[in-house]
């Protein structure tokens, strides 16, 4: 093996070898600084606007993407009484119309749904052998499908007081005898710093919690 070959494999090996330890320190760093999960989704505090009365609809022309104030005049309800107005709950933007100008409705149905886009926020569910290394206001670097070019600050706001298994339906209840250990996870509440209006709510994310 002629000279210039012997120092090309050295070289290589040498650039191999430091991959492998600057890779092994980035996962180390990685992995004792932070805590991820793509198991997220961005949420938003839904309302309904509801039918005050059984009647026919007038005066209705909310659509999807409109947007309303808490106690917004949006509609009537025709009775027999005479006419009763349709009020919006809360701030925010129409995602869902159910019904149609001059439909009969009744007392108490939904109407429309909205959600404050101005308040987004993030639930993950995180393993509960981690919960230890974190705590309300950590810092979160957040990637959210829907503008995946863009990461987004966050803040943990809130760790949740049950796994998510509490609320399954089928729960974890085993009568066999034969019990497999399963790792819970509980979902934690992560705030926002200005999302942008390609972030919608149930859009799937990954987060990476600062435990520094």
């Amino acid at each position: 093996m002629n000279k210039g070959r012997l120092i090309l494999i050295n070289v290589i090996g040498l650039v191999v070898i430091l991959a492998v330890v600057g890779g092994g320190a980035y996962y180390y760093y990685e992995s004792t600084n932070f805590i991820k999960t793509d198991e997220a989704k961005v949420t938003g505090d839904l309302y309904t606007i509801v039918a005050p009365a059984s009647g026919k609809l007038t005066d209705w022309d909310l659509k999807e993407g409109d947007i309303v104030s808490k106690d917004n005049k949006v509609a009537k309800v025709a009775t027999v009484d005479g006419d009763q107005t349709v009020k919006s709950s809360a701030p925010g933007t129409v995602v869902k119309t159910q019904v149609l100008e001059d439909q009969l409705v009744q007392a108490g149905q939904t109407l429309a749904q909205t959600i404050n886009m101005e308040d987004l926020s993030i639930t993950a569910n995180i393993e509960e052998n981690k919960l230890k290394n974190i705590e309300k206001g950590d810092s979160v670097d957040i990637i959210i499908d829907g503008d995946p070019d863009t990461v987004f600050e966050g803040t943990l706001e809130q760790i949740g007081y049950a796994t998510t298994s509490v609320f399954s339906v089928m729960g974890n209840q085993n009568s066999s005898g034969n019990y497999t250990k399963v790792t819970q996870k509980v979902p934690v509440t992560i705030s926002i710093k200005a999302p942008s209006d390609k972030v919608l709510p149930g859009m799937n994310a990954e987060v990476k919690i600062s435990t520094k």
